[in-house]
């Protein structure tokens, strides 16, 4: 049986666009022209990160996969019946070319993983690449796709406005993500009613201010970062300065997308996100949906400039309640058991500061195996156990005391709590 948490093996345009995200990010300070992408090293990092998104491909296939691109590309600059070729420099040019090549249901779509070690393709020594002949010449870019791709330039994205209306740990952790993207600190502001927090952002060069409405017009994106209760509040205060422009993008737990939009002007774009606490560390898991007026381009958008925060993912808004119990509560949860096993070594003899640092790596270390290995944790947690070994007693232990109905039952109880919050601020945003 398949594993449900792994993606199709066909390459499609979500997956490719983040494979060549990944090398502009490692290539952009070398080489700005995206044909010298050879640097094994560099490879081994685009394939932890694609695993890390869900994509299991091997170095081998990444690699063949960048050479596919090159190939597609100037094939497509000399087919016979193509347009002449318009200047298209840097890493814009791939993506161009890839979205045509989606566009047309090129055989490239539909080449599994496998077919990727059988292909034939040698590299030009001036950096082109030649494959068998196309079927058809490369096809023009729909006006659609082309928005997409100028949302995802980087070059873009900096000329961005990103404004703050919250100034908490995780509005902090949201603009140190976002700062290493390519969005500068004068191209963001943030705003809180008391000087507490602020500091914390003037320190990343980031301008503060008391005035919400000021960030609004100052900005394109607005973070909605504030406490449930107060959302009614802010966004009466700021909604008739909100236009076609912004995007609204809410961070507060239980507030939901109706609610959202029945405070904010007619067709406002707005967009629930629920990130958690180690997007201080840019270590994140983070899902959003996307409202009623939000257009695929605008997910695509907050996804290119949250990707250094963590994890980003989209789902329905129906998940975002689990969410904040699995992942945003879920922290909270491991704190306590990192905790209980620092302790428990304290009990057999060790000195606390050793044992919570040794608790930390552990978690850490196990967190990072989980994520990048891409097996199932019932599969390494059976790596691990030797018979009639510790862990296996250890593990007896933790089951008689109902551990795993326990931790599902917090999921289920932060779930339910989560659901109860969006019950009340939808109750309260009608008063």
């Amino acid at each position: 049986m398949d594993d449900p948490g792994m993606k199709k093996q066909n390459w499609d345009v979500r997956e490719t666009e983040l494979f060549l995200e990944i090398l502009k990010e490692l290539d952009m300070k070398k080489c700005l022209d995206g044909r010298k992408v050879r640097n094994n090293k560099l490879f081994k990092v685009a394939h932890r990160r694609m695993t890390a998104a869900g994509y299991h491909r091997s170095v081998d296939q990444l690699k063949f996969r960048w050479k596919l691109l090159k190939s597609a590309y100037y094939k497509c600059k000399r087919a016979p019946n193509a347009p002449a070729p318009t200047k298209i420099q840097g890493w814009w040019r791939y993506e161009k070319t890839m979205v045509a090549i989606m566009e047309s249901r090129h055989p490239l779509v539909g080449a599994g993983a496998n077919s990727d070690r059988m292909d034939e393709v040698t590299e030009d020594s001036d950096g082109e690449a030649s494959m068998l002949p196309w079927p058809q010449p490369c096809p023009g870019i729909t006006a659609q796709n082309l928005d997409l791709i100028i949302k995802m330039d980087p070059e873009i994205n900096s000329q961005l406005k990103i404004g703050f209306i919250g100034a908490g740990n995780i509005a902090y952790g949201i603009a140190k993500g976002i700062l290493s993207g390519n969005v500068l600190p004068a191209n963001i502001q943030v705003s809180a009613p008391s000087l507490r927090n602020l500091g914390n952002f003037q320190e990343l060069g980031i301008s503060i201010t008391h005035s919400n409405i000021e960030v609004v017009c100052g900005s394109d994106v607005i973070f909605l970062a504030v406490k449930p209760h107060l959302v009614s509040l802010v966004l009466n205060e700021i909604s008739q300065h909100i236009t076609d422009r912004h995007t609204v993008v809410s961070v507060a737990a239980g507030v939901t997308l109706a609610t959202l939009e029945e405070l904010l002007p007619e067709n406002s774009v707005t967009i629930r996100l629920m990130p958690n606490l180690p997007c201080m560390v840019q270590e994140g898991a983070l899902l959003f949906a996307r409202g009623s007026h939000a257009k695929e381009e605008d997910g695509v958008l907050l996804r290119s400039l949250l990707h250094h925060c963590g994890l980003v993912e989209e789902g329905p808004e129906a998940w975002i309640d689990i969410h904040t119990g699995l992942s945003g509560s879920g922290v909270a949860f491991v704190y306590l058991f990192a905790e209980a096993l620092a302790e428990g070594a304290v009990k057999m003899g060790m000195p606390s500061a050793l044992a919570h640092s040794i608790a930390s790596q552990t978690v850490l270390g196990a967190g990072r195996l989980l994520r990048d290995s891409g097996k199932h944790p019932a599969q390494l947690r059976s790596e691990v156990c030797t018979p009639g070994g510790t862990t296996i007693y250890g593990l007896h232990t933790l089951e008689q005391g109902g551990m795993r109905a326990t931790t599902m039952s917090a999921v289920e109880s932060a779930t339910e709590r989560a659901r109860e919050l969006g019950r009340k601020s939808a109750a309260g945003s009608r008063k």
